[in-house]
């Protein structure tokens, strides 16, 4: 009991040991969590949530197989995505979280927590089609589907409906835009229809497809494939009927072209260009018009046309029966197509063919008494003397009267083209138009010399009009009687041509102007009597009047005579007899002077000269409209008497005016503003004499001779910094001229920094002026820049001379605090900082500036920026480094310092002033200092997962090939990034278990990218009988410039394939087919066994060998994962693919066996066949001994094998038993017969057979796997098989071959079960 008592006692002790430190708890939203698969690496993804009662400091951690996406900071519980996520490969997983309070007697708490991804639009759709291309018929109707495509997105949801879009049609035409759409399951539909001919043959689309848009990064966005191009195919059908090159066939053949001559050749092609008929041309017998000339066809069976369309002639030619036509004949001509269109109608068109029949020159020409158009032409109506008339000394080129004459030739072109001259005594006063003609023209006589052509000397005229052939020279004449009417030819005649009369310009009305002008008439008084007349003309009719009878001239009226105004009439005198003819005669009438007119002065006189230096030089010019050169216009000048007079002189002649001494502007009354008014008399010398004054104004002009004056030797101002605007001074000037344009006085500033300034000046009375001086409004100064100005002022008049002076201007400046602080950009230079602890203290110093002298300036720190391969990754740097007031930077978490988290650290700061006047801005501009994070090889090199596997034919492969390769990273950087490779060791591990070391491999690396490369080459050759796995360990090893390197390992599998897994393929054609046509063999054996096919050889096979075997291939059938197929797999694999079996036969395959040698001497062959014949002379007689014991044998055999075969065809193949096969035949255990194979009766011959071969043989084994379509040839070969141990199964290609073509038997579909041939664990 005493024990007892002592437990009570010590509870009370134990129950406070245990609740003196209890465990840390898990926050109840600890179970799920749920993130985007999108969720940027770095990121804070989640936190632990747990909490202590005992308020320990806890630690947090992660595990569990995928833990490695998370990091987690072991004092806060952030745990941060270090490794992308993808929700397309693992939408969910577990995670363990571990939370520990660091006690002694702590227990650690752990929690299993399920991760679910949220799907995020990161997949682009991709077509699942590899072939991009169809034909169709251009007939194909509207609405049918062209061809269908197919695209697959991964992502779910909305993100994951593909849409179909058509971006481009080329060809890019207006009517292959909308063609073709697609709809939304991918089928491409025909929007239009198609035209081979007239839109285009071929079009290639390019597709694109776009998933209906998701969430991706927070943002909207929608992914679309890599565009793909679908080419369409048009097939042409003949629908069009054929066209003629040419729209208008013509030419053109003689008369008398000989039968079969060849006219012209049309051509029609048919218009279905991608048919190509053959077209077959006929004349059409049917009389047809054409409907756009509205001609009919003409003179059938003048032509004909052959198969090649050549027309020919047919029949004779005659132009004369074309006038009425043209001279041509119509022909209308057809051209038909070979074949019908698919209409099931002929394919025709035809067109109008124009042939002109030309003429041969077997005509004259000949004159007829007609008028065209309405000669008729017959021969009875041609003449040879024509009569006409003309009046006397008619002018040249006029027609001879009442002559009616065409000459007419009636052959066409130049055979219808003649000449047409004149002969005769009297051709030469005449000639004939026109001189050449064609056809037909209407002939004229003209008068060529008027003289000859007078009544006086012939009353009658004749001449000969010659027409001539221009090709024959054949002739024509008619003579042309011409009669001459006489005329009133003369005309009154004057003495002489001109009569010159004075008369003086005071002469009063009706006073007679001397000397009588009379005229005389040849033809006397039988034309009546001479009649005087005035023609009208410069002569005034109102001044000058003439007689008609006496011819006698008189003033009509003296008031309108003025000689100033005309001094000479020039006027027409006109003599008329009674018929008519009249004749002229000049009259030149003189106006005599009279001094009536004064002198005129011209202009009026303003004469401007400066003073001093200035001349009046001045020519009073002046007129007097009397007779030139007398002294009724002869002039001379004077000055009349004034106050200037004797200041100037006067030419009394030219009456150039000049001044004889220099003008003083100054000496002039003020009151006459610089003007001086002199009077010129102009008189002239006639009798009486006539005068005219004017006024001459002379203005002296004030020049600028005074300079400005400035009322101060210099200035000096005073101005503020930066005070944009502010007034500085002003500064006066005088300039003694009393007139304005030369008292005005202009500023200008000039000096170093005057375009700081600006002047404004400003005019104030009596030749003052005032100029202030400004700061411009958008300039302020500053004292740290420049003190002081020295500027220069200049006054001066804007006129010539430009007089000026100067005066000299000081500005000082008044110092203003302004100016903000600035850092020294030297120690913003970069630095540099190794990771992980390995330096502290200050690393920098930043030093700020004031040009200010009263400046207080402190450092700031703006910003910190954290870079990582040029992208910024927040703020995992902030923290690492600090900035005191002085510039100084020092490191504030050395351990935490990471070159893998952060490359480059940007501290980001300025300057402050605590002094800068509140106006100004007291901050500096920001300047950074870049401090680069220097890497440690902290980091191990790891390979990249590679699920490739590596296989190995020795027999195929050659020293120095690549047999598999390796990749690796290292996130360190520089030398410490760098990976070497090398081999540990190699290892050859037989199929038996035992390994052997070898040296037959060497590694060769190679960067790209930042990712290296290992390739594993062959050294040697290898041994291609032994089996086994050759295992290679690699390591890659970092190269660091200081420290220690890291590596890592990893062990790759090299599975080889050795020579018994070598298949030979046999094949009825040479090797050179059989080698062209090898990447369709493999491609069929690929497409059946799904396998890499190694193809070792192709070879002849030796001319004695069986004459359907012509070559060989030998070839290794290889899977992804080291195995190889078999004979008996390839052919299991080669049957269940009908598709490629059908290929490979028609390739040539013939036999499908292992490899043996081909290699046999003709000795060899020799010998064998004479020990054959002598071992068939001893089976010939052997078999005639045994026959009839092995009839009955065979007999009761044939009964059992058709009693199987009826029982195997009841029964289905799934469920015959596979194990009752005998390996090596096809018999069963039982009947000794194969209802699998369920071959025919006739088959099964009545060979005999020893008991002991009936257990392993079968009637129709194959001494080999024969492929072999010949079913009626076919013969099957016996061979012994050896009992122990047996062979494998036979190979069942031929017997399925056998069934499938076998002579006249029913076809029945074959199966076959052989468990020893599943690949499925392949």
């Amino acid at each position: 009991m005493a024990w007892l008592w002592l437990l009570c006692a010590l509870l009370p002790a134990f129950m406070v040991s245990v609740t003196a430190n209890r465990p840390p708890t898990f926050g109840n939203n600890m179970t799920v969590v749920t993130l985007p698969e999108d969720l940027p690496v770095g990121e804070v993804a989640f936190w632990i949530a747990a909490s202590d009662t005992d308020n320990d400091k806890l630690t947090y951690g992660i595990s569990g197989l995928y833990a490695s996406y998370f990091s987690v900071n072991p004092d806060t519980g952030a745990v941060t995505l270090v490794s992308s996520l993808d929700y397309e490969t693992l939408p969910s997983f577990r995670i363990t979280f571990s939370v520990n309070d660091g006690q002694v007697q702590g227990t650690l708490a752990t929690k299993e927590t399920q991760v679910i991804l949220e799907d995020r639009n990161d997949n682009a759709p991709v077509f699942l089609n590899t072939e991009f291309s169809t034909s169709i018929s251009e007939t194909l109707p509207v609405g049918s589907v062209v061809f269908s495509v197919l695209a697959e997105d991964k992502d779910t949801g909305t993100a994951g409906v593909v849409r179909y879009f058509i971006e481009k049609v080329i060809p890019s035409t207006g009517n292959s835009i909308d063609l073709f759409r697609i709809l939304v399951n991918g089928s491409i539909v025909l929007n239009e229809n198609l035209s081979y001919n007239s839109k285009s043959p071929f079009y290639q689309l390019e597709l694109k497809a776009c998933d209906s848009g998701g969430t991706l990064n927070n943002e909207p966005k929608t992914q679309c494939s890599q565009p793909v191009f679908i080419s369409i195919t048009v097939i042409d059908e003949p629908d069009l009927d054929p066209q003629f090159v040419r729209e208008f066939y013509s030419a053109s053949v003689a008369e008398d072209a000989a039968l079969g001559t060849s006219v012209l050749t049309v051509e029609a092609v048919d218009s279905d260009k991608g048919i190509n008929d053959n077209v077959i041309y006929s004349i059409s017998s049917e009389n047809l018009v054409d409907p756009w000339r509205g001609l009919d066809s003409t003179k059938p069976g003048w032509f004909d046309i052959t198969k090649d369309g050549v027309i020919i002639v047919s029949g004779s030619l005659d132009r004369e029966q074309l006038l009425q036509d043209n001279e041509e004949v119509q022909i209308q001509v057809k051209a038909t197509e070979e074949h019908q269109n698919i209409y099931g109608q002929d394919a025709t068109v035809s067109t109008w063919v124009t042939i002109r029949v030309t003429d041969v020159n077997d005509h004259k020409p000949e004159f007829y008494n007609c008028s065209l158009p309405g000669c008729s032409f017959s021969p009875q109506e041609a003449q040879v003397n024509f009569m006409g008339e003309v009046d006397e000394h008619a002018s040249a080129r006029i027609s001879i009267e009442g002559l009616t004459m065409v000459a007419y030739d009636p052959d066409q072109g130049d055979n219808g083209t003649f000449w047409l001259s004149l002969e005769g005594s009297d051709a030469e006063a005449f000639s004939v138009s026109p001189e050449r003609a064609v056809g037909s023209v209407s002939v004229q006589v003209l008068v060529k010399n008027s003289e000859m052509v007078d009544y006086e000397k012939k009353t009658e005229m004749s001449v000969e009009v010659v027409a001539t052939d221009s090709v024959s020279n054949d002739k024509s004449v008619a003579t042309v009687t011409i009669h001459i009417i006489n005329i009133n030819d003369h005309r009154p005649v004057f003495s002489q041509s001109l009569y010159e009369l004075t008369v003086l310009e005071n002469t009063t009305t009706a006073s007679l102007v001397p000397d009588t002008i009379l005229a005389t008439d040849l033809d006397g008084d039988e034309w009546g009597p001479i009649t005087y007349s005035l023609l009208p003309g410069n002569g005034r009719a109102d001044l000058f009047e003439v007689d008609p009878n006496s011819g006698k001239l008189t003033v009509k009226n003296g008031t309108l005579l003025d000689r100033e105004k005309q001094a000479v009439y020039y006027l027409t005198l006109q003599a008329t007899d009674g018929g008519d003819l009249s004749a002229t005669t000049a009259l030149e009438i003189t106006v005599l002077d009279v001094n009536d007119n004064a002198p005129v002065v011209q202009d009026s006189y303003n004469v401007f000269v400066p003073e001093e230096d200035g001349n009046v030089s001045v020519t009073i010019q002046a007129y007097d409209s009397d007779q030139p050169d007398t002294n009724n216009s002869r002039l001379l000048f004077s000055l009349l008497p004034g106050p200037y007079k004797h200041n100037f002189s006067l030419d009394p002649t030219t009456g150039l005016l000049r001044n004889l001494g220099p003008l003083d502007r100054e000496a002039i009354d003020p009151a006459l503003e610089g003007r001086i008014v002199l009077t010129v008399r102009v008189s002239d010398c006639g009798e009486p004499s006539l005068s005219t004054d004017v006024n001459v104004t002379i203005t002296v002009e004030d020049i600028n001779d005074n300079l400005p004056i400035f009322n101060q030797s210099s200035y000096e101002f005073y101005v503020m910094e930066r005070d944009p605007g502010a007034s500085v001074g002003t500064v006066n000037a005088w300039d003694a001229d009393q007139t304005a344009a030369n008292n005005r006085v202009s500023f200008s500033l000039s000096g170093s920094g005057a375009n700081n300034f600006v002047l404004q000046g400003k005019v104030l009375e009596l030749g003052w002026a005032e100029g202030s001086l400004w700061l411009l409004p958008d300039v302020g100064l500053d004292y740290e820049v420049q003190k002081l100005f020295n500027l220069t002022v200049s006054a001066e008049n804007p006129g010539l001379p430009g007089l000026s002076s100067t005066v000299n201007v000081f500005v000082s400046v008044v110092d203003v605090n302004d100016e903000p602080p600035t850092l020294k950009p030297a120690s913003l230079q970069s630095i540099s900082v190794a990771e992980n602890g390995s330096e502290h203290g200050q690393v920098a110093q930043v030093i700020a500036e004031d040009v200010d002298t009263n400046a207080l300036l402190r450092v700031e720190l703006v910003n910190v920026i954290c870079t990582k391969g040029g992208v910024d990754v927040g703020s995992v740097c902030h923290g690492w480094f600090s900035v005191d007031a002085s510039g100084s930077v020092y490191i504030n978490q050395s351990e935490a310092i990471d070159y893998e988290a952060c490359h480059l650290v940007t501290l980001v700061v300025r300057a402050h002033d605590l002094t800068t006047d509140p106006r100004f801005d007291a901050y500096s501009s920001n300047g950074s200092l870049p401090i680069n994070i220097e890497d440690k090889n902290d980091n191990t090199p790891y390979f990249l997962p590679d699920n490739q596997t590596f296989v190995i034919i020795p027999e195929l492969v050659m020293p120095n090939q690549q047999v598999a390769s390796v990749q690796a990273r290292d996130e360190d950087s520089g030398d410490n990034g760098i990976i070497k490779f090398s081999i540990l060791k190699a290892d050859f591990v037989r199929k038996d278990g035992t390994t052997n070391s070898v040296q037959v491999f060497r590694i060769a690396q190679s960067v790209e990218a930042g990712l290296f490369t290992g390739n594993i080459e062959l050294v040697t050759s290898l041994d291609s009988t032994i089996q086994g796995i050759y295992q290679v360990t690699v390591q890659a090893q970092d190269q660091p410039a200081m420290g220690s390197a890291l590596e890592t390992q990893t062990t790759l599998n090299l599975f080889t394939v050795d020579q018994s897994y070598r298949v030979k393929l046999q094949f009825s054609t040479d090797k050179e087919e059989v080698g062209a046509n090898v990447e369709e063999i493999k491609a069929a054996l690929i497409q059946a066994t799904r396998t890499s096919v190694y193809v070792v050889t192709i070879q002849n096979i030796d001319s004695m060998a069986r004459a359907r075997v012509v070559s060989y291939m030998d070839a290794y059938f290889v899977f992804s994962n080291g195995t190889a197929l078999t004979l008996t797999e390839l052919n299991v694999m080669i049957r269940r693919d009908q598709d490629a079996l059908k290929q490979l036969l028609q390739l040539g395959l013939v036999v499908v066996s292992y490899q043996e040698s081909q290699d046999s001497d003709q000795s060899q062959v020799l010998t064998s066949v004479i020990i054959g014949l002598v071992v068939s002379l001893v089976l010939v007689l052997v078999i005639m001994i045994t026959a009839l014991v092995c009839m009955r044998k065979s007999y009761h055999r044939k009964l059992r094998a058709m009693k199987a075969g009826k029982e195997a065809r009841k029964t289905p193949t799934e469920t015959t038993t596979p194990t009752a096969a005998i390996p090596g035949t096809n018999m069963y255990n039982t009947d000794r017969a194969n209802p699998v194979l369920d071959l025919p009766t006739k088959d099964l011959g009545l060979e005999c057979h020893s008991s002991s071969d009936l257990d392993y043989d079968s009637l129709n084994s194959l001494d080999e796997n024969s492929v072999d379509l010949d079913m009626d040839s076919k013969e099957f070969k016996r061979k012994d098989l050896p009992h122990s141990p047996p062979e494998p199964d036979p190979e069942p290609l031929t017997a399925v071959l056998s069934a499938g073509t076998g002579g006249k038997q029913k076809k029945k579909k074959l199966s076959f079960t052989n468990p020893g041939l599943d690949t499925t664990d392949l």
